[in-house]
């Protein structure tokens, strides 16, 4: 590039060895930040403080360009008190994270440069700091949850040191935003290796540290007749294992968290291990666990609802055709849905409930779950009737009769309030 080294570098090389089509495409250069942007027309200074430049490449497509540099040190465990720029490509890859995202890819004859053992590493399934793994991790502490999530991701052993590092530093996790720890443990739940991720998560003690409420459901033991399977980590795990790549982070978070009030309620009755009440203290752990995340309002409450929710198919074959309709009516039901089968399938196996449900949503047409109401606020108004809170409860049994199939025209609802709700 006009006289200047420019490479590939990081995961955007490790994925096109691996034969992977990479998300996107990272370039280390000589060139300095204010060069990168006199060549290009389209440049941002994203991180230009760090040598780092955003070069846009047509279709709203953009490229990572970065100085080559050496840091000096990480006080704040995350950015570099100083940056010092190099003319070496060698020196630059230092400074990176992991052995198989510290290789180097020349695009003019596809030659690869490896000074830190990527390629061995990735030969052998190896996740491995580069250098000295406690200096790595104390440069920003994050890496230690990507070392695990890349761990899962390709199936990869941890490197013994580099393990032991994230065991020492494990409590310093703490000191990362609560948006980036979010961001990373949603990767870990949606990337298809979720059991994987968890169990090296606790097997490192970063569980712990930032989510204790987990790592309670240790020997917290279940019923066996209706769990086989064992205590309710060991069941929260077999949900998990069960999270393809892609699935929705709202439905990977409501398999983590829906028995997350089971360590609270444990109790063992004269009949059996019993958890009273342990949906309603699920919803309150749960939503203080995605405050503490920063979820959106939106993703919160379709977590909640689904952990609100996930006991209610064990009624769905008695229940009334008002009640099941409205059930249906929750949104984004096919989560919960996806959710009850994940659940027993982490259980006993008994999908009784689930294929009932299945059928009926199959056979249910959508104008008769939510059919246009018979009955409208203006119509009781002509009728007579006052404003109030008596309108809710009169609309609501004209609708609940309406679902049932008993009223099927204006006429017949008119009639219906008149007679159940005499002026």
């Amino acid at each position: 590039m006009r006289g200047h080294s420019a490479y590939l570098v990081g995961g955007c090389v490790r994925d096109l060895l691996l034969g992977k089509e990479p998300a996107d495409y990272d370039v280390a250069t000589s060139a300095t930040p204010d060069q990168v942007q006199q060549y290009f027309e389209q440049t941002y200074p994203v991180g230009a403080q760090f040598g780092v430049i955003l070069v846009e490449i047509g279709n709203k497509d953009f490229i990572e360009v970065a100085t080559f540099r050496s840091d000096v040190s990480y006080s704040d465990g995350r950015h570099p008190d100083a940056v010092r720029y190099t003319e070496s490509a060698k020196d630059d890859v230092q400074r990176r994270d992991f052995t198989i995202n510290g290789l180097l890819l020349d695009p003019e004859n596809d030659q690869v440069l490896d000074y830190v053992g990527g390629q061995i590493d990735l030969k052998n399934g190896t996740i491995r700091a580069i250098g000295n793994p406690i200096r790595r991790f104390e440069e920003d502490k994050l890496r230690m949850l990507r070392a695990v999530r890349f761990a899962a991701r390709f199936g990869y052993k941890i490197e013994q040191d580099t393990f032991a590092a994230i065991e020492e530093l494990a409590t310093e996790i703490k000191q990362v935003s609560r948006e980036r720890v979010r961001d990373e443990l949603l990767k870990m739940l949606t990337e298809g290796h979720a059991r994987r991720a968890f169990e090296l998560l606790d097997r490192t003690g970063l569980l712990g540290c930032i989510l204790p409420e987990i790592t309670r459901m240790k020997g917290v033991e279940q019923p066996p007749q209706f769990h086989p399977e064992g205590d309710v980590w060991t069941h929260t795990l077999m949900l998990l294992e069960q999270l393809p790549a892609d699935v929705s982070p709202t439905l990977a978070l409501g398999a983590l968290l829906h028995d997350v009030g089971k360590p609270a309620t444990f109790r063992v009755a004269p009949d059996r291990i019993r958890f009273d009440g342990h949906v309603e203290v699920g919803e309150k752990v749960a939503a203080e666990i995605l405050q503490r995340l920063r979820l959106s309002n939106e993703e919160t409450a379709q977590v909640l609802a689904l952990v609100a929710n996930h006991m209610r198919f064990a009624d769905v074959t008695k229940m009334k055709d008002s009640t099941l309709k409205k059930f249906f009516r929750l949104p984004k039901f096919d989560e919960h849905l996806e959710l009850h089968r994940m659940d027993c399938a982490a259980s006993n196996g008994n999908l009784t409930s689930y294929e009932f449900t299945r059928h009926k949503l199959t056979e249910m047409p959508a104008t008769e779950i939510r059919p246009e109401p018979l009955v409208k606020g203006n119509d009781l108004i002509h009728a007579g009737y006052e404003p109030g809170p008596r309108f809710k409860e009169i609309l609501e049994a004209v609708e609940d009769a309406q679902l049932e199939g008993r009223l099927r025209s204006r006429d017949e609802a008119m009639q219906f309030v008149t007679r159940e709700f005499p002026l």
